[in-house]
């Protein structure tokens, strides 16, 4: 495993090694003791997650669990391509509001950690694009919350994306009162 840190401390890119001949690729996506023998030691996950977009330019995101139900994510891509992104929402942090993105995808079998205390969102480059990933706590709906995907100068490479309602009426992140200390 191949794991590479980012411009945000505790965000990392984990890229697990692949197994192929004529017939395709085997891989380890997800190895605790693997990572452990790296030095790296990610909570528990409770919950998988699989998401599919049919069209290129969906936007998702920016999206977070609020305490305390806040969610570390492990993000992969299963089939197409993504630019996915983390956003540092942690008020005490000197990197707040800062973000990074890597383009995940089938082809480069990378991952994304994501640890809580960050927006998470991606856009996809290919249609019918999956994404899936794994979560540090359950899903509860009064935790659920999202920051306009647009107000932070993140170059997602898209003009007109395709949004949710949700996302598309998100709160701008200058008037979000994250709840990350």
């Amino acid at each position: 495993m191949d794991i590479r840190e980012t411009a945000l401390p505790g965000v990392l890119v984990l890229t697990p090694r692949r197994f192929g001949d004529e017939r395709g690729f085997f891989s380890e996506s997800w190895n605790r003791r693997t990572l452990s023998q790296a030095g790296l030691d990610l909570p528990e996950f409770v919950q998988d997650n699989h998401s599919l977009s049919r069209r290129a330019g969906t936007v998702r995101g920016l999206h977070y669990q609020s305490p305390p139900h806040a969610q570390g994510k492990l993000v992969r891509c299963g089939r197409g391509r993504l630019f996915d992104v983390a956003v540092d929402a942690r008020r005490s942090s000197p990197t707040y509001g800062q973000w990074v993105g890597e383009e995940l995808s089938f082809e480069n079998g990378r991952q994304l950690w994501i640890p809580a205390g960050f927006l998470h969102g991606f856009v996809t480059r290919d249609p019918d694009t999956e994404i899936v990933y794994k979560c540090t706590d359950h899903y509860d709906p009064a935790c659920d919350g999202a920051v306009l995907w647009s107000s932070l100068g993140i170059d997602w490479g898209v003009e007109d994306p395709l949004l949710s309602d949700k996302d598309a009426g998100a709160v701008p992140f200058a008037q979000f009162e994250s709840p990350f200390a």
